[in-house]
């Protein structure tokens, strides 16, 4: 089941970076890195997917995980 979630943004992700590639390759001139904007395009991705793992989805049904006896 997050599988079948993650699934999705997965294939967006490498269809992004393909094209981010293709791009690149085509550029006619080299690119001056900001570092600011290095840094937030490295961190940016990982910190909002981890946001969204921990954060609960709307399905999740409150009280998951408890045992009720």
């Amino acid at each position: 089941m997050l599988l079948r979630s993650v699934l999705p943004l997965w294939i967006a992700a490498l269809i992004g970076s393909a094209l981010l590639v293709a791009a690149g390759e085509r550029w006619p001139q080299a690119l001056q890195p900001d570092g600011r904007l290095v840094w937030s395009l490295v961190l940016m991705p990982s910190l909002l997917l981890g946001a969204w793992i921990l954060l609960p989805g709307p399905s999740d049904p409150p009280g998951r995980g408890e045992s009720s006896d």
